[in-house]
């Protein structure tokens, strides 16, 4: 199969970990693969960025469910060409013997072949809008429930 990006990186997100798989085509048509699990704080996602960028990676897929994805995205975003947010359920690996590093390598090498296509993220601003009107919904329920006690 034709491969499209020759340097790809792969995440795994977890609520404590990032698994991480970088996938690069070296000049003389080998491929190397490297992988390491980060943590979720700051200093983790710090490291994360620096293994990736040491890389020479130009496009980052991640896989996450629920929110745990957010601050991984956030922490990445603008450093790398192409960041990607998949859905799980369509970058599924072959039923059987799963891991997290395995999950890692998929994604990277479904990636680098052009198969898996990413999520719509809205830019930052729109995140901050629908953030803050959210809050407000909120605040503006939590009087209205402490009036009706009243």
């Amino acid at each position: 199969m034709k491969e499209i990006v020759d340097k790809v990186g792969g995440l795994d997100v977890h609520r404590d970990t990032v698994v991480a798989c970088t996938r690069v085509r070296e000049p003389d048509g080998m491929v190397t693969l490297s992988k390491e699990t980060f943590a979720t704080t700051r200093k983790g996602l710090e490291d994360l960025a620096q293994f990736l960028t040491d890389a020479g990676v130009s496009t980052v897929v991640m896989e996450a469910t629920g929110v745990y994805w957010k601050p991984v995205y956030y922490a990445l975003e603008g450093l790398f060409d192409k960041l990607w947010l998949c859905n799980a359920q369509r970058v599924k690996n072959v039923p059987g013997r799963k891991t997290d590093l395995a999950d890692a390598e998929w994604l990277a090498d479904v990636a680098a072949h052009g198969m898996v296509r990413p999520s719509f993220v809205p830019p930052p601003e729109i995140r901050e809008l629908r953030e803050l009107t959210r809050y407000r919904k909120t605040q503006v329920d939590a009087r209205a429930r402490e009036i009706q006690r009243l």
